[in-house]
């Protein structure tokens, strides 16, 4: 008989370990513990993928800090599951599949001061239309901006925002509202492959395909008053979230070097418990080589959300016949997931691989950005296109963590589970939200139906009093692009 508070999942021993947290102790070759934040609902999950597995490879990897963390979104990846955290101390191993294939996936938040009453399902489907043309969506597709981004390419990966700005994408104190001012240091392109810099000259200011989107939001709920007043967010308004990533340029750095890292791990006698987290150690010619690249594809994305939200507000302003100023546009901020970055905690100086994690700092922590010094900076975690959407801050108790929070909601069925679901299934779920694609086959398998509760996912953290929900944003019109 198995005692209470004790579960076997997958066969593995998992404990509970308070409200919400469940952890694996080390045993074998794992040289931490594993921590999973799921409640009861979320924990069923679990028995339906590989995650834990990946998870207990993970905390068996040179230089690895207690503990490996499993976030409320968590689902299988390919090498950390998504949703994972793994921090490493100076002496370990750098690892491209704790990063992941599209390298800073993100998610960026604008507000306005626009009323939401205003917008009937016509003047939504214009504003998405317009977008639409501005944005190339889908996979492999090309920017509009091609002229200036080629010319700009060198210097937008290694310098980030500041180098669109320069080239008349937005303006300066943007620069600000994005977490590493928009530019992560240490990228060098003589470390990305040709291959990889042809598909990122061409891409910048496009969306892509699978989950990425961009979201005409209302806010529906208020949940604390301070903090929202803080972001700028009032009960009624228009917000716009953009969630997309590095494109081919990310996933070819990350294709490119998990195989040169696999390689290095045997070369340098690394044990790897599988190809996924292919890795070699942070200070080796190749660890360094792939930070390198990795930093060029975080700036990149970072780079391209920039572009695509100047060209958002320029569909407003087409469709709205008003000026950007008077309908109050303002980047609210800009959050990284899919990300490797040197960061202090406990003391120490360590690399936090986040793989479909979200840095969140609490108030007064000082690497926050200056106008969120006291607030603690907004952490965006989107649902899927037919829910809601939610700000939240971190705690102090969110050191437990490594100060990361959940990236969305994570998905519950696979991509070809989820092309199954009926037409009619998937009109139900998407309810009124206006959407641009002309078939629903072509993004079924992006249905709300695909993906866990938002609500369930977002209270995990709140009930360990490790975040604070600050808003809550419900869809009105979604741009996807079509795989």
């Amino acid at each position: 008989m198995i005692p209470y508070g004790v579960e076997v999942i997958q066969g593995y021993t998992v404990l509970k370990d308070g409200i919400n947290r469940w952890r694996i102790p080390k045993f074998g070759k794992m040289r931490v513990d594993v921590v999973i934040y799921v409640n009861d609902t979320l924990k069923e999950l679990l028995y339906e993928d590989q995650s834990l597995k990946q998870l207990v490879n993970a905390a068996s990897l040179p230089g690895v800090m207690e503990p490996v963390i499993g976030m409320p979104d968590i689902h299988e990846g390919f090498g950390l599951p998504i949703g994972g955290v793994m921090a490493i101390d100076e002496g370990g191993v750098i690892s491209a599949g704790a990063v992941g294939y599209d390298i800073n996936c993100g998610v960026r938040l604008l507000r306005t001061n626009l009323e939401a009453t205003y917008f009937n399902k016509e003047l939504l489907s214009k504003l998405i239309e317009r977008i639409e043309y501005y944005v190339p969506t889908g996979i492999g597709k090309k920017g509009k901006h091609k002229g200036i981004t080629r010319v700009i390419f060198d210097d937008v990966v290694h310098s980030g925002v500041e180098a669109v700005i320069k080239a008349g994408f937005g303006k300066k104190s943007d620069l600000e509202y994005i977490e590493e001012n928009g530019g992560l240091s240490g990228a060098d392109l003589s470390a990305v492959s040709k291959e990889a810099q042809e598909r990122g000259e061409e891409q910048l200011g496009t969306l892509g395909g699978g989950n990425h989107f961009i979201e005409i939001q209302r806010v529906d709920s208020i949940l604390d008053e301070k903090l929202a007043r803080q972001f700028g967010l009032f009960k009624g308004q228009i917000v716009i979230m953009i969630h997309t990533g590095s494109r081919g340029f990310g996933h070819q750095i990350a294709t490119d070097y998990t195989k040169i890292l696999w390689e290095a791990a045997k070369k340098y006698g690394i044990e790897v418990p599988e190809k996924g987290l292919a890795a070699a150690p942070i200070d080796s010619k190749e660890g360094k080589a792939y930070y390198k690249a990795m930093a060029a594809a975080v700036n990149f994305a970072f780079s391209n959300r920039q572009i695509i939200m100047f060209d958002v507000i320029r569909a407003f302003e087409d469709v709205l016949k008003k000026s950007e100023e008077s309908m109050g546009f303002q980047l609210v901020y800009d959050v990284a997931h899919n990300i490797a970055k040197w960061e202090v905690h406990g003391g120490k100086r360590l690399l936090v691989h986040r793989k479909g994690a979200t840095r969140a700092l609490p108030s007064g922590h000082p690497q926050n950005p200056s106008f969120y010094k006291e607030s603690g900076h907004p952490a965006l975690i989107p649902g899927s296109m037919g829910t809601g959407s939610y700000v939240v801050v971190g705690t102090e108790k969110a050191a437990e963590t490594f100060y990361s929070v959940n990236h969305g909601a994570g998905r519950r069925l696979s991509r070809n589970k989820a092309k199954k679901i009926s037409k009619e299934e998937f009109e139900k779920a998407m309810g009124d939200v206006v959407y641009n694609v002309r078939s629903y086959k072509d993004i079924a398998d992006e249905s709300p139906l695909a993906y866990k509760d938002v609500e369930e996912v977002v209270s995990v953290l709140e009930k360990r009093e490790i975040t604070i929900p600050v808003a809550r944003f419900v869809p009105l019109a979604v741009v996807k692009g079509a795989d």
